[in-house]
């Protein structure tokens, strides 16, 4: 798929949502947000094997102020407030996600729960908040493919 329907697609609020990362689109999709001026997020998760270490790579990615508190609760308010950046739309990348998901599947479940009531709560402002899952595997085929 190409920049442009990826464009169309990531500016709708009312799809916006937790989806698998086709890795062959990955260019067209940061070109996309570049165009849409979203601020574009990659986490690297190759190296995370606990919630720690999650919440950590998350907030360093997402340069989360000072006051997040590295647990769920802050992750979800963090992900709903994001005044510290702005924008009319948000396109967050976990990359290397397999790891995370196999060592930690229950948190790794809260995890994506956390960024899919994100996207709804965005949604009520008309902002989608796009949440892309890496993963090198497939073991993860319960994930929606990006349209």
């Amino acid at each position: 798929m190409s920049a442009p329907h990826f464009h169309s697609l990531l500016s709708r609020a009312e799809r916006a949502g937790i989806f698998r990362m086709p890795y062959a689109a990955d260019l067209a999709i940061e070109e996309a947000a570049e165009s849409l001026e979203y601020p574009i997020h990659r986490v690297d998760l190759s190296r995370v094997t606990t919630k720690e270490a999650f919440l950590a790579a998350v907030g360093e990615a997402l340069a989360f102020p000072d006051w997040y508190g590295h647990n769920w609760d802050a992750l979800a308010d963090c992900l709903t407030d994001l005044s510290w950046m702005a924008a009319d739309g948000y396109v967050i990348v976990l990359d290397h996600a397999d790891t995370f998901a196999a060592a930690c599947p229950t948190d790794f479940a809260t995890a994506l729960s956390i960024f899919q009531d994100a996207a709804d709560t965005w949604r009520e402002d008309s902002i989608p908040f796009w949440t892309l899952v890496g993963t090198a595997t497939g073991n993860m085929d319960w994930l929606q493919d990006l349209e």
